[in-house]
């Protein structure tokens, strides 16, 4: 997301470090490869513009109507140098409260300020009192150009000048006043019309981005839930189809029986992957537990299978069903277990749940988990609670997840939690 960092020019507009690229956003993007547009304020960062430039056409226009109404001697002189002087000193205010100037270069900054005091101090010489009312626009442009404290000293000091040249002037009270107060105005004008446009071209960048975003958090949500809904799936269809080969010849009826559950996992894993798009679903801990625990036997797993935990909130009952799926799925699929303790229960404020099993995964001793760990890890963070996998004294793989039994954002669904058990209509 494009950030705002402390520079000479106060707020930038470059990319903050670790926004997306567009290669990254790319792959998040729509059918036809583009993201879709946020709507914005009408007009955006063009109209901002366009009410800065207006606004320092009007002040220019106020005072050369004032130098040339004045009864000055020598008019075509003074209005020669009145002319020239208020073109430099717009074109110098206009480039200074450009977008672009925030990435000028130091000596940039400094010629274009050396320039626009020189030209805002040398007509007083020629044109007096009519020209105090320009130094506006040169303290405007130190506040765009100088970073921190030197921006505001250099303001002070310009405001400071234009009330002592009145008062040494004999203007009066009235006259030094107005000059004074005219300076201050003109320049916080500038300096916050400039700054009011810079932030809405930052605001409609980081709409944008966000938008972008979103996009990229719901397709990993989805990815993550296909990942959860399948990886069971597949593998319960799997382990039944290898022992349906195995019975085929020996005990046709239970081949038969085990086939059908096959076509049945099949079916509602297919249910699931069209529903899973839709978004948040529920799922029972206990409807799961059981489900697992059929799997296990199937497979000629030794496995003791304890909740303790009764009605749970649906959010974490959803989180720690979709927990125990993943664990079970990675313990089948990169294991070489015989034995399995599946446990959950209550303790004071918070629940916990606890899968073991004596088949350690490669790379489980190196403390890595993998990538279905780690959305597991993401699911149990979006409800305030933790997930560890690690491999203790007794040598046994254990994977404990705890969960707060009162969530501090009910509103908020845990991310993920899509897909239902694919025995959940058994």
């Amino acid at each position: 997301m494009p950030g705002l960092t402390a520079g000479a020019g106060w707020l930038s507009s470059e990319p903050a470090s670790g926004s997306p690229d567009d290669s990254s956003l790319s792959a998040f993007s729509g059918d036809d490869g583009q993201v879709p547009k946020t709507r914005g304020i009408h007009g955006g960062p063009p109209l901002a513009r366009a009410i800065t430039l207006a606004v320092l056409c009007s002040y220019v226009a106020v005072q050369v109507i004032q130098v040339v109404t004045a009864p000055l001697p020598s008019r075509g002189f003074k209005l020669a140098v009145e002319v020239a002087s208020v073109a430099t000193l717009f074109l110098l205010t206009v480039s200074a409260t450009a977008t672009s100037a925030e990435r000028w270069p130091q000596w940039r900054r400094l010629v274009t300020l050396a320039a626009a005091g020189a030209i805002t101090y040398f007509p007083l010489l020629v044109l007096g009192r009519y020209w105090i009312g320009m130094a506006g626009f040169f303290a405007g442009t130190a506040l765009l150009l100088l970073p921190g404290w030197a921006a505001w000293a250099l303001f002070a000091a310009v405001v400071g000048t234009m009330f002592a040249v009145p008062a040494a002037s004999s203007e009066g009270a009235y006259g030094v006043a107005y000059f004074t107060l005219s300076t201050l105005l003109v320049g916080l004008v500038v300096f916050g019309l400039a700054r009011l446009s810079l932030a809405i071209r930052y605001v409609h960048a980081t709409r944008g981005e966000l938008a972008q975003l979103a996009i990229i958090k719901e397709r990993m949500r989805f990815a993550r839930d296909l990942h959860d809904l399948l990886g069971y799936s597949l593998s319960a269809i799997t382990l039944k189809a290898e022992l349906t080969r195995r019975l085929v010849g020996s005990n046709p009826a239970r081949a038969r029986d085990e086939l059908a559950e096959v076509l049945d996992i099949a079916r509602q894993a297919l249910a699931d992957v069209r529903i899973v798009a839709s978004g948040y679903r529920n799922i029972s801990l206990a409807k799961e537990a059981s489900s697992v625990n059929s799997l296990l036997i199937t497979a000629g797993i030794d496995a003791r299978v304890e909740i303790n935990c009764g009605a749970l909130d649906e959010q974490v009952d959803t989180a720690l069903a979709t927990v125990l799926r993943e664990a079970v799925t990675n313990m089948l699929r990169h294991s070489t277990v015989r034995n399995c303790v599946v446990e959950a229960n209550i303790s004071e404020e918070s629940i916990r749940l606890l899968v073991s099993n004596d088949g350690v995964p490669r790379g489980a001793r190196s403390g890595r988990l993998g990538g279905g760990l780690e959305n597991l890890r993401t699911r149990m963070e979006a409800i305030g609670g933790t997930l560890t996998a690690d491999v203790p004294g007794d040598g046994w793989f254990t994977v404990l997840a705890e969960a707060p039994l009162v969530l501090t954002n009910p509103d908020e669904p845990a991310s993920g939690g899509a897909g239902a058990s694919p025995h959940e209509g058994d």
